[in-house]
This record gives structure tokens, C-alpha cells and sequence, in this order.
């Protein structure tokens, strides 16, 4: 075989090759209506992506993802990540993005909970890494001491809230974030009212005990507009000094959330969570507070109020009481409530 004629074979060899690959990119695109997400995570391969892209989005042309594959070399560029297939795209697109680690990020909630084994679980739902790995991490005091925290405060790193990351970002990068966020959101307005906050309460206030307290605030409703109210009511009784009586850290304490109604056999449980039986502030926050409770702290309402019972309509909301007298009162349409309706724990 001539010279002439290898040359001339490896010629139209090329011009086959483009023209099938021009016939890919102008069909293969996707049968979609809207855009779909592939997810691609470690354990992955060529053969399980293409799998993945076939059944969350499928090509129009299912014998192109192998040809684009082979050319683009993807098994020594594949990935980890979430890649987005849009109706417009091509397929060669989808794999560009996936061989370039061209990734869409997520909104990942950071959501206010009563523990790191919760955090953790509520995290691996929304990411790659697995919950497991997550809560091992959170537990190690290693790992704690690293990120400047101990085991007591570590909920107060987090502050709940929406953030764009990547669905595969590593557990490290993640706290990396979460410390770059706390650090952030303590910014000098709100650092700046720490020494009001100390002079209501009687006592010099860091943003460690804020957080401590604003985790007992949210602790105790939802309703946002009586967060600066309650603040204000825990604060008097710190200024007093008055045992804070807080049924949520019984609760804590006890280490059951499926508590109802705390009774006089909770309060006993010895624990410096209990603060029926230690006065001031638990040694931390027993939950991972939201931002309108560490507000409510730092912007908290100016009363004379003592004593709180949960409203007998079950609204969610409270009672306030400057007396003892004015409390009991208040206290005893809300047992009456309950034992109508049958709660007895």
C-alpha cells in the first residue's frame, strides 16, 4: 500500500469521524421539557454516569454518549458533582462540563436543630458526603478543637441559613465556610451591642453566652415577635440573680424531645444543663440557635417580666407575669388545657 494512499485513508477516516461527530452535536440533545440534574459521586464510572444521564435525562441519540466518551477521554476526567442538562443543551456539553468539573452548586440549608447528630443528618441529606462521615467528624475532639470550639459550644458555629455551595464539597471545606460565615454574621453592629446586653443582664455578656441564651429563646417558641420579649424575661432573671427555670434545658438534660409536659421527676435529673437546679446560663447552647433568637438577644424588649407560661390555646405563644400570684394563675389555665386534652408527658 502506497504512501499517497494511507494518507488519503486517514483523510476521509478524519472527515467520517467529523461528520459523525458534527451529526451527534446537531442531535443529540435531551427530551426535556425543563432542566434535570445528574448527581455524580465517587463510586461513579463511565458506564454508571451514562446510566445516570439516560435515566434522569435522556439523550435523543443514546449511542453518543459511548463515541463522546471515547474521544474525550472521560474515564481519566471524570468528576465528582451536580451538572445541570438543560432543553438547549447537547450531550457533548453535558460531558465538557462533566471532563471540565464544570458543576452547579446548591443551596444548602443550615437548619437550627437540637443536635450535631441532627446537623449531620440534615446535611448528608442535602450533600455528598454521607451523614455518617459528617456526625463522626462533629464528635471528634480533634476536630472540634481545630475549628476553635469545644464539645459545649460547637452548635454555635453554625448559623442557620441558606448557602450556595457544591454538592460535593469535602467535610473540611465545609467548616471552612460555616467558620468564614459565623465570622461574618458577628460583624462590629452586632459585637457592638454586647456591652448593652451585659449591662441588662448584670453580667458581662459574650457572644458565646448570647448564643446560649438565644438557643433557650428559640427554645421556648417560634414566634418570632415574642423572641425580644422572652430574652428580656431570661436577662431580668439573670440580673436578680434568679435560677432561670427553663423547661427546654430540662428537657435538654434529659435528653427525650418527645417531652410534652416537664414534670417534677424531669427536674431532678442532675445535669448542668438543669437549670431549675444551676443558676445562670447552661455551659452551652442547647440547640443550634436561629438568627431571630440571637437577634432577639441582642435587640431584646425592656420589661419588668418574671415568669412565662405557654398560652392555654395552644397558639404557641405565652403568658407574662411580673408576680408569682399573676404566674400561678397563668400556670393553672394552662394545666387545666393540657389535662383536658390529655397530656400527661
Amino acid at each position: 500500500m502506497s504512501k499517497k494512499t494511507i494518507i488519503t485513508g486517514a483523510v476521509i477516516l478524519a472527515v467520517v469521524n467529523l461528520l459523525i461527530l458534527g451529526g451527534y452535536v446537531y442531535k443529540s440533545g435531551f427530551k426535556l421539557d425543563e432542566p434535570r440534574y445528574i448527581y455524580i459521586d465517587a463510586d461513579d464510572n463511565v458506564d454508571s454516569v451514562e446510566q445516570k444521564i439516560t435515566l434522569t435525562a435522556p439523550p435523543k441519540i443514546t449511542d453518543a454518549f459511548s463515541f463522546y466518551a471515547k474521544v474525550l477521554k472521560l474515564e481519566k476526567h471524570l468528576h465528582t458533582g451536580r451538572y445541570e442538562v438543560t432543553p438547549s443543551m447537547t450531550l457533548l456539553q453535558l460531558i465538557r462540563d462533566i471532563r471540565n468539573h464544570n458543576e452547579q452548586p446548591i443551596n444548602l440549608v443550615v437548619p437550627s436543630v437540637r443536635t450535631m447528630n441532627m446537623m449531620a443528618g440534615k446535611l448528608g441529606r442535602q450533600l455528598m458526603v454521607d451523614s455518617a462521615q459528617i456526625a463522626q467528624y462533629l464528635n471528634d475532639e480533634a476536630n472540634i478543637k481545630s475549628l476553635g470550639y469545644t464539645r459545649e459550644s460547637l452548635p454555635g458555629l453554625f448559623i442557620p441559613n441558606t448557602y450556595e455551595v457544591y454538592w460535593d464539597t469535602s467535610i473540611e471545606k465545609l467548616m471552612e465556610r460555616m467558620l468564614k460565615e459565623n465570622k461574618s454574621f458577628w460583624n462590629e453592629e452586632r459585637l457592638g451591642k454586647l456591652k448593652e446586653v451585659g449591662e441588662y443582664a448584670g453580667e458581662e455578656m459574650t457572644k458565646e453566652k448570647v448564643i446560649t441564651l438565644a438557643a433557650i429563646v428559640d427554645s421556648e417558641t417560634a414566634n418570632n415577635s415574642e423572641k425580644p420579649t422572652i430574652a428580656a424575661l431570661y436577662m431580668n432573671r439573670m440580673r436578680k440573680p434568679m435560677a432561670l427555670q427553663s423547661d427546654p434545658t430540662v428537657i435538654y438534660a434529659v435528653g427525650d424531645f418527645s417531652i410534652r409536659r416537664v414534670l417534677h421527676e424531669h427536674l431532678k435529673v442532675e445535669s448542668p444543663y438543669n437549670t431549675y437546679r444551676n443558676l445562670g446560663l447552661p455551659p452551652g447552647p442547647i440547640r443550634v440557635p436561629s438568627i431571630a433568637g440571637i437577634d432577639a438577644v441582642l435587640n431584646h424588649a425592656k420589661n419588668d417580666y418574671i415568669y412565662m407560661c405557654a398560652k392555654e390555646d395552644f397558639s404557641g405563644t405565652h403568658n407574662f407575669a411580673v408576680s408569682y400570684g399573676e404566674h400561678l394563675r397563668n400556670a393553672a389555665k394552662y394545666t387545666k388545657a393540657l389535662n383536658e386534652r390529655g397530656i400527661h408527658r
